[in-house]
């Protein structure tokens, strides 16, 4: 069941998530739809976190695995082709999300229910309807299509 569509974020609105989110080294991030694993690389490169990247199509999973390899990051980041509905979150310190609203909505009780207490969320461009956010920030970056992006953070109370 594909429930967003593989829209890369841009390198520069990652980096600024992850700093949102105060990714430290040797936390583990999950990214729930996570395409050709650009975030994923960048926590475990920029960040020195742990992360596993979820994502359904396999044509995306192999084209990160592919990238994560070559990069020689295979010890600090995976990537699991399958449902992000059915992948155990208990371990995440940072949720990186770039679904929908919509999407959002349907993985919300999985994250209330798995993420443990201080876990922080952070979206971009939809928000998690009936979470109140910690912070919201509106990031300009000019070196794409789409100037304007709006990032969401949330911590689990």
């Amino acid at each position: 069941m594909f429930i967003a569509p593989f829209v890369p974020s841009p390198l520069p609105v990652i980096k600024h998530m992850l700093e949102i989110a105060e990714l430290k080294p040797n936390e583990v991030l999950f990214d729930l739809g996570a395409g050709d694993g650009r975030a994923v690389i960048m926590a475990a490169k920029t960040f020195g976190a742990r992360a596993v990247g979820v994502e359904m199509r396999e044509d995306l999973a192999k084209r990160a695995m592919n990238i994560i390899q070559e990069s020689g990051l295979s010890d600090r980041v995976t990537i699991v082709n399958g449902d992000i509905f059915k992948v155990d979150l208990t371990s995440a310190d940072v949720v990186f999300l770039y679904l929908t609203t919509s999407a959002n909505e349907k993985v919300k009780p999985k994250m209330e229910n798995e993420l443990k207490l201080g876990a922080r969320v952070v979206s971009h461009d939809y928000e998690v309807v009936g979470w109140k956010p910690e912070k919201v920030e509106n990031f300009i970056d000019n070196s794409g299509a789409y100037p304007s992006h709006t990032i969401y953070l949330y911590r689990k109370q």
